[in-house]
């Protein structure tokens, strides 16, 4: 069997680096697999480089023209997608060149399609793709609810490489280190963090640390020193070790508007970071309350400070968080258990 694994492009993101993941631990003695990805950071990641090929972040023809060579070459058995674009992509090769092959899509967030035309979207899904992965139950339950077939759904968790994000033991420091580990864009809701900065700004040994890059940079860059809080939040940029910064915290919290399942919580319950989140997407199947983390349901300053305080004043939540986290991160969401549920997809389609 052959299968080729194509996402839109390598930039850091969660897509991406599930993508990166697959490509560097898929291995199987019956099958031969191929990959093929736009430009991006993420390149250095790839091993087997002799087995990938680059495709245009723009230009959809040539895109569709090189995947219909590549599938026809290769004699593809399945693409899995890795994105709704690829999924158009392989819509488009299998209906005007009849090609044979087999679609799985990971369906990672929320898309346009299926926001402005759910009804559309249901049809392409249920009409041309024969599996579709989510990597929340909450994602599938909202797939069912909008028309999906629920024969076509299976829940594949996103996996932690846990030689790389390895437990780390802290020790109390001098301060106490917040942090936020995401793209500077709107729905990761940036504002939020900063107002809950600000209304600790009177706590002197409480820090707050921004790691990402994007969009909103300026924008967040400016709230930051109009509120004159350059001395309490810190802006590190992009991140090219996500485990040595989410290590250096002593916590980590989401605040974003909408999330369907964010790797770097389980980044963070792999090393020994506690984590405060928003109740967000598929959140709560990682972090359960009160057992290995805080979940807040609304967008409240005083509720993520009141648990900020909560955690940096005692230790036994902080210890308590940290042992359930890991316990449960590696039964759960191992990179072990993510690929060879995905081989089992694989075998499942074939």
């Amino acid at each position: 069997m052959n299968i080729l694994v194509v996402t839109d492009k390598l930039i850091l993101g969660g897509a991406e680096m599930y993508f990166c993941k697959l490509e560097n631990q898929l291995q199987h003695p019956n099958i031969s697999f191929y990959y093929a990805a736009g430009s991006g950071e993420l390149y250095k990641k790839i091993k087997h480089k002799d087995k990938f090929s680059e495709i245009s972040r723009k230009e959809h023809f040539q895109n569709i023209n090189k995947l219909r060579k590549w599938i026809t070459d290769k004699q593809i058995d399945i693409v899995h997608a890795n994105s709704l674009r690829m999924v158009l992509y392989c819509i488009a090769v299998r209906k005007f060149t009849k090609q044979k092959f087999k679609i799985v899509y990971t369906k990672h967030n929320v898309t346009v399609l299926e926001e402005k035309n759910p009804f559309v979207f249901a049809h392409l899904l249920n009409k041309f793709v024969e599996r579709i992965i989510t990597v929340s139950e909450y994602e599938k339950n909202n797939l069912v609810k909008a028309g999906i077939k629920p024969g076509k759904i299976t829940t594949i968790y996103n996996g932690v490489d846990l030689k790389q994000f390895t437990f780390h033991q802290k020790e109390k420091g001098d301060t106490f280190n917040v942090g936020i580990l995401a793209r500077l864009s709107e729905e990761k809701n940036h504002e939020l963090f900063i107002k809950i900065a600000d209304q600790l700004r009177h706590i002197p040994n409480i820090m707050f640390y921004i790691a990402g890059d994007g969009p909103e940079k300026e924008k967040i860059k400016e709230m930051i020193q109009t509120l004159n809080l350059s001395q309490k939040i810190k802006m590190v940029g992009a991140v090219q070790n996500p485990e040595s910064f989410i290590k250096d915290m002593d916590l980590l919290i989401l605040t974003s508007h909408r999330e369907v399942f964010p790797m770097v919580i389980l980044e963070a319950m792999a090393v020994g970071t506690p984590i405060i989140s928003i109740n967000r997407g598929g959140i709560g199947e990682a972090i359960i309350e009160n057992k290995t983390g805080f979940l807040i349901n609304e967008h409240s300053v005083e509720d993520f400070c009141n648990k900020i305080l909560d955690i940096e004043s005692n230790e036994e939540i902080r210890n308590q968080f940290i042992e359930n986290a890991l316990r449960k991160v590696q039964t759960e969401f191992s990179l072990e258990q993510m690929v060879g549920n995905t081989l089992k997809e694989y075998e499942n389609c074939s």
